[in-house]
């Protein structure tokens, strides 16, 4: 059972039977609300209801000048997450790449009952630095410029500026991460240290990278769905 609905001018989905419980997925980049599916069957079976969007620039809204930047997708979250609270009594969190890291500066200080996170980005700051290098780009070009086009993003100054000034201190839910070691956005490094810091529970899939969609890595992802949902 599904239901599409607007909330604000976000496009969204409500993935089965009515329940007082649910997870809100927030997909990553180049996705959209619709890669929930698979998520939603095995939260649906085992009671909750599932409620997916599309982050600024994806799915439905691919077409908007509202940029998929950190100040829209904080705005998104916490748009997402009232309409949750007037609708469920728990409300849960999944998580891939690039929502996750919108997930932990939108909701450190909110209530979220557990959360899951898929090949998550934990250390912006990490990532940034690696694309300095990647694209042999200075902090002073980037200061002098503003904004630099590169193969993944545009890197922004402003941006940058945030994320050195917002480190993630505080994350005090129960949190399960799978990733992969293969992952070239963030090292296992970041990934236990985090764990270590904020006391998740990992688990490791060896030689996956940054996407599932291999079959044994999907069969993997699934089966740790199945287990910690």
């Amino acid at each position: 059972m599904t239901r599409k609905i607007t909330i604000g001018n976000i496009p969204a989905i409500i993935w089965g039977i009515p329940s007082e419980k649910v997870y809100i997925h927030v997909h990553g980049k180049m996705s959209k609300k619709e890669s929930a599916e698979d998520f939603a069957k095995i939260a649906n079976s085992k009671g909750y209801e599932v409620i997916s969007f599309d982050l600024p620039e994806h799915g439905e809204r691919t077409d908007l000048e509202y940029k998929c930047n950190v100040w829209n997708g904080i705005r998104d979250l916490e748009e997402i997450y009232n309409f949750s609270k007037e609708n469920w009594k728990e409300i849960n969190l999944f998580a891939c790449s690039l929502g996750a890291y919108f997930s932990l500066l939108t909701y450190k200080d909110f209530h979220i009952k557990k959360a899951l996170f898929q090949s998550p980005i934990l250390n912006m700051n990490y990532l940034i630095n690696n694309m300095f290098k990647w694209f042999n780009i200075t902090e002073e070009e980037l200061k002098d410029k503003k904004l630099i086009e590169t193969p993944i993003d545009t890197m922004s100054w402003e941006y940058y500026e945030f994320v050195r000034e917002n480190p993630i201190n505080k994350w005090e839910f129960p949190t399960f991460i799978i990733y992969g070691t293969k992952d070239n956005l963030q090292n296992i490094k970041v990934i236990e240290d985090f764990c270590s810091k904020f006391k998740c529970s990992l688990t490791i899939g060896e030689d996956f990278e940054h996407y599932f969609y291999k079959e044994n890595e999907l069969e993997f992802f699934h089966n740790w769905l199945e287990k910690n949902i």
